[in-house]
């Protein structure tokens, strides 16, 4: 049941990021270029996303989620020197690519050379970060 509804949830939100025009680099590239020809595309799909997350949040169905697991008993606030490095290396990438994690999976069902390119640095990005990660727990327990 996990898998089928991932992939329900997988082919929703592909569809979602191609009718919204997220999967073109040129329209996020548009969305950042605020002296240029600037496009606001993204707002409306965040703008769209967001009272749908809070309304989904607040009518959480009972003391787990469906599909297993557990509700976050606490949500952390604190900005650290790994959130800020985190969000500025996304920003930089985005910015650069034109294209976000989700998105760049969605246009491998496309594949171009760039697409793939990018989707290969991101995975290489995400294993790096996870063996400095274990290495750094290693040496810091606490």
């Amino acid at each position: 049941m996990k898998i089928i509804a991932a992939l329900l949830l997988g082919v929703v939100f592909a569809l979602g990021l191609g009718l919204s025009g997220m999967t073109r680099p040129e329209v996020v590239l548009g969305f950042l270029d605020f002296a240029g020809a600037w496009n606001p595309a993204l707002m409306f799909v965040m703008c769209s996303a967001i009272p749908v997350f809070l309304i989904s949040w607040k009518l959480r169905p009972g003391p787990r989620p469906l599909l297993g697991g557990a509700w976050p008993d606490v949500v952390r606030h604190d900005l650290d020197r790994q959130v800020l490095l985190g969000s500025a290396l996304f920003g930089i990438g985005w910015g650069l690519a034109g294209v976000c994690p989700g998105p760049a999976i969605t246009i491998l069902g496309r594949p171009t050379a760039g697409a793939a390119i990018f989707v290969a640095c991101m995975l290489a990005g995400m294993f790096a970060y996870r063996l400095l990660d274990a290495r750094r727990a290693m040496q810091d327990p606490a």
